[in-house]
């Protein structure tokens, strides 16, 4: 897996267009749109779970609902954000699991002039990592981005999805 210590520079001018004039990254992701793919954790119909494209956390993943939603306040109904919420904890758990991080943070980013689809950070803190480096350190793309090849990701998919698989049956029983 990727190194903490030897993140990749992050393109932020690059990004901030890319968000900013390009189409909305989850409708594009679900559209299957080239240059917009994500590994997929989880599908419920409604939400949807993938890895983040521009991790700064091994495991950091991101939960959105299925349909475009830019107002987390004015968009969902209570029942709605309830059942999203309920998606950011499983698959919380589920990367928990998988990786075994110190702690998970767990936050809504965006902004209404890029990023605007509705999404949750799930982002695992590793064991380890030096106070200085954690919290909003740990999650700035600013401090670079990690390294994965392909293989790494699905590799890693597996895993989370195993251990969704796993909070499933314990669930059921």
């Amino acid at each position: 897996m990727s190194d903490l210590d030897d993140p990749a520079p992050m393109d932020l001018v690059g990004y901030a267009r890319r968000v900013r004039d390009g189409p909305c990254f989850v409708c594009a992701f679900l559209a299957g749109e080239p240059g917009y793919e994500h590994v997929l954790l989880y599908d419920d119909g409604a939400h949807v779970a993938f890895l983040n494209r521009y991790p700064t956390l091994p495991g950091y993943a991101l939960v959105a609902p299925r349909r475009h939603v830019e107002d987390v306040v004015g968009d969902l109904t209570p029942t709605e954000y309830l059942a999203m919420q309920a998606v950011v904890h499983r698959i919380a758990r589920a990367v928990a699991e998988a990786l075994q991080p110190e702690r998970t943070y767990l936050l809504s980013l965006g902004s209404m002039r890029g990023n605007a689809h509705v999404h949750w950070h799930v982002a695992p803190l590793p064991p380890g990592v030096p106070y200085e480096r954690q919290q909003y350190h740990a999650l700035m793309a600013e401090n670079g981005v990690l390294r994965y090849s392909q293989k790494e990701l699905e590799e890693l998919s597996v895993r989370v999805r195993a251990a969704l698989d796993q909070l499933g049956e314990d669930e059921a029983s």
